[in-house]
């Protein structure tokens, strides 16, 4: 036999608060339509709910067992309510995030586990890659953000593209490096020293030879290639080596006290670091908060990094 949920809903309502009345006004239904719908379930079982004559009302066996089942029905339909809520208002679903190496470990990371502690119920599912990667993820379906330095001409009309910070590359070293007690680094300072390169198909790999070509370092030598930040800043720290990051990437380890940026200047990419998503349709709510977010982050960021670029990297 099949029952109305909404008529066990009623039913708990009424036995809960102890009469006709109160069960309807806790429910916001009008008392008779709450008395014809349980008059219905009646008619459906064959059976009474309530002692009759009996004032207040009590109910029988068969009603007391069927209100019970009516307030499981009450509580699913209060979780699924909260469901529907936390969806729509972006505190919970799945986001899809990818993006180039260097920037998702070295400042993305730390901004999702910050997001999370305010939205515990997104699920954020992270991956790697670089731009023509992402953008056919994104043309795909399989990602639903990307943060990815690019210039303004290289986005697909299919895409849209929020700049969050300009391009800004540094040489890194660790602290204590033998270069960080000179007051003043020049390009002849850093030849004797060897560098790490960062993986060859990446655009940072192309940044560190047009810097030191830049600076007229062209005759270098690279001790270590490849690999995750995480190994090169092993590396880094572990030895004399040299290379070229994002200043973002260095400015956000500061508090470990392990890696710095020597104050001399080198020529910054032609591209902004950005959030890529598809242009059009509808965006799911948790990946809308998820992008603004890290948007203001960045803002936040930006402000912070151009003022120790001020006051303490090239005063």
């Amino acid at each position: 036999m099949k029952l109305d949920p909404r008529h066990l809903e009623l039913l708990a309502a009424v036995v809960d608060h102890g009469g006709l009345t109160e069960g309807a006004a806790a429910l916001g239904k009008s008392q008779p339509s709450v008395s014809r719908s349980l008059g219905q379930l009646e008619a459906r079982i064959g059976a009474p709910l309530f002692q009759p004559g009996r004032r207040p009302l009590q109910a029988t066996e068969l009603g007391l067992a069927l209100a019970e089942q009516g307030r499981a029905v009450l509580k699913a339909d209060r979780a699924a309510s909260q469901i529907v809520a936390l969806y729509r208002s972006g505190h919970a679903g799945l986001v899809r995030v990818g993006g180039t190496p260097v920037f998702m470990d070295g400042v993305i990371a730390g901004m999702i586990a910050e997001f999370q502690q305010a939205c515990p119920d997104v699920r954020v599912d992270q991956s790697y890659g670089y731009a023509d990667e992402l953008i056919e993820g994104l043309g795909n379906g399989t990602l639903d953000l990307a943060v990815v330095p690019l210039r303004p001409e290289k986005v697909p009309a299919s895409l849209q593209f929020q700049p969050i910070l300009p391009g800004l590359n540094v040489i890194a070293c660790r602290v204590g490096h033998p270069l960080t007690r000179r007051k003043l680094v020049t390009p002849g300072d850093i030849a004797e020293f060897p560098w790490i390169a960062p993986p060859a198909n990446s655009p940072l790999y192309a940044d560190l030879r047009r810097a030191l070509t830049d600076i007229g370092a062209e005759d270098f030598k690279i001790s270590f290639s490849g690999g995750s930040l995480a190994s090169v800043i092993s590396v880094l720290t572990g030895s004399d080596s040299l290379t070229v990051l994002p200043y973002s990437v260095v400015f956000m380890m500061r508090p470990q006290k392990m890696v710095t940026a020597l104050s001399l200047r080198i020529g910054h990419p032609d591209r902004n670091l950005g959030l890529l998503m598809a242009a059009g349709g509808p965006v799911p709510p948790a990946t809308a908060r998820l992008r603004s977010f890290v948007a203001a982050r960045f803002e936040a960021l930006a402000r912070r990094i151009v003022a120790h670029q001020t006051n303490q990297l090239w005063r």
